[in-house]
């Protein structure tokens, strides 16, 4: 069947959904947070103590994870401190019958991302939920851009769209080849690269131009990122042997 996959429970879930996945040893809880959260549109999973939380959320990679603190076998805490020591990135959200301010102080130190006191309504928690989880798609795209994004001083190269940021400022007419020279400078800032590297590493080794089609092109790359040519800040030259990126 389209758009369903088969967990480890032989429960088919939608792949087009989120999966919540709540850890709690009542029953009636887990009852209430199925029913309601399926309505919602979720998929749901769940567990009664710890260790088979643990399990669950390696095995079945939840979106988000429902965690009641007084569990059997690992205390709540404890299954938290060990989902943020395997560097395991899900969104977390305590439930705990005490309310103490001391319980929410350290549940959100060891790494939870959000606390809910029991009795609770349906309605809170798929709120919650749901801020939870587009705070956390938000944080994610946004490390994804990043990890597409090469940053030196006032530079970035946008990797994915070929571009330039220049103080704010979006350079968008550089050429491939442009691009590649300053993408090559920038994976070695503050370091000279000479023009014979230049020209081997960006234009290839079967390109048998002069090594002058370096100069030409930095000279055309600095009128589109440089403030001032003659005194540029960005591609800095060293006479006689080659360029590197200010890394200030």
């Amino acid at each position: 069947m389209a758009g369903l996959i088969e967990n480890k429970e032989n429960i088919l879930l939608d792949n087009n959904k989120k999966t919540i996945l709540a850890v709690d040893d009542e029953s009636s809880i887990l009852d209430l947070l199925k029913f309601n959260l399926e309505k919602e549109g979720f998929n749901f999973i769940s567990a009664e103590d710890g260790e088979e939380g643990i399990n669950k959320v390696l095995n079945e990679k939840p979106d988000l994870l429902l965690l009641d603190v007084m569990i059997p076998k690992m205390d709540g805490l404890s299954v938290c401190k060990k989902i943020r020591q395997e560097n395991i990135n899900i969104p977390i959200i305590m439930l705990s019958a005490r309310g103490e301010e001391i319980d929410k102080v350290l549940g959100l130190e060891i790494g939870a991302d959000d606390y809910i006191t029991k009795p609770f309504s349906p309605r809170e928690v798929i709120a919650r939920i749901k801020a939870n989880l587009r705070k956390f798609d938000k944080n994610k795209s946004a490390e994804e851009e990043q990890k597409n994004q090469i940053a030196v001083g006032s530079l970035i190269l946008d990797l994915d769209k070929f571009e330039a940021i220049v103080r704010g400022t979006t350079v968008t007419d550089l050429t491939r080849r442009e691009f590649e020279v300053l993408k090559f400078l920038a994976q070695k800032p503050g370091q000279i690269v000479t023009r014979e590297t230049l020209l081997e590493k960006v234009w290839g080794y079967e390109y048998y131009g002069d090594i002058r089609t370096v100069d030409v092109t930095v000279r055309r790359i600095r009128e589109k990122i440089e403030k001032n040519t003659s005194n540029p800040k960005i591609i800095i030259t060293k006479r006689g042997v080659g360029y590197y990126l200010a890394n200030k």
